[in-house]
């Protein structure tokens, strides 16, 4: 019942921040990046661990040190768009950076 439940609290941000994005692409992109899925993810993580402290300080650290990635991913997105290229190859070259960047971040953080 609680995959259900996180399924469908996904599929509806998802589904709000696209419906946003028809009129106002930059305020669902704020959506889309929001604290509200980290918050979530806080819950369950809570809810399934029994509120451990060490398990929702490991996650928290990674979350916070997991943002560098996503801002790469991003930047990379935005410099490929300016460029005008593809959104297949916006989306290469955006994934491979985040991928290189999380390989770093698992790095450091074991």
């Amino acid at each position: 019942m609680h995959v259900l439940i996180k399924a469908l609290i996904s599929v509806g941000i998802i589904l709000v921040a696209t419906a946003v994005a028809r009129r106002l692409p930059s305020t669902a992109g704020l959506i889309g990046v929001m604290p509200l899925t980290g918050a979530l993810i806080l819950v369950w993580v809570h809810l399934e661990n029994n509120g451990d402290p060490e398990v929702m300080q490991d996650f928290t650290k990674g979350a916070f040190w997991g943002m560098v990635p996503t801002i790469l991913f991003f930047l990379a997105a935005f410099i490929c768009f300016k460029k005008q290229l593809s959104l297949t190859m916006v989306l290469a070259v955006s994934f491979g950076i985040w991928l290189a960047g999380a390989v770093v971040h698992q790095w450091f953080l074991k």
